[in-house]
């Protein structure tokens, strides 16, 4: 089966924002949870991915459906559905409030960090998608900065990304 890719330039120019397909795609992840899932930028923040403030989502959630969900929330509720995640990042004063919160979110042993100070690929991928390209997941990378991903869905694109971050990063488990 070979997969979808669609090339996306963001940013002020273009009006277009990397949130609302990343957010597609980690709801179709939560939805679907694959075993293993990884996320790859020198920095990340907590940036707001989903809005649910009209109860869009509601039925994704449990009694007490959030507002909003942000990226941290969104990454432990698919670690609390089944999927493991790995997070290489830098290890920079940026990320830490990021990775606090998603470890305080996310079951025990779900989460592993890997800090690296050379890392410099942005790519986060999930059971049959992945978005890469420039954009670090901040929120200047996702909604401000003129950035050029590549989101890509179905074929073998996601599994090969996946082994080949395993075998890069293996040293750190």
């Amino acid at each position: 089966m070979s997969g979808i890719e669609r090339p996306v330039r963001t940013g002020g120019h273009t009006g277009v924002r990397a949130d609302a397909i990343l957010a597609m795609a980690l709801v179709g992840e939560l939805m679907s949870p694959g075993p293993v899932m990884w996320l790859v930028s020198p920095w990340i923040s907590d940036v707001k991915i989903l809005d649910n403030s009209q109860g869009t989502y509601d039925d994704l959630f449990d009694d007490n459906p959030p507002s909003s969900c942000s990226l941290a929330d969104l990454l432990a509720r698919i670690t609390v559905a089944g999927s493991s995640l790995t997070v290489v990042t830098r290890p920079d004063t940026h990320n830490v409030q990021f990775l606090g919160r998603l470890n305080r979110l996310a079951p025990r042993h779900t989460v592993r960090v890997v800090q690296s100070p050379a890392v410099h690929e942005k790519t986060i991928c999930g059971r049959d998608w992945m978005l890469t390209g420039s954009m670090n997941f901040t929120v200047r990378g996702l909604l401000e900065n003129d950035e050029a991903v590549s989101y890509k869905v179905g074929g073998s694109d996601a599994a090969q990304a996946r082994l080949e971050l395993a075998q890069r990063w293996k040293e750190h488990q």
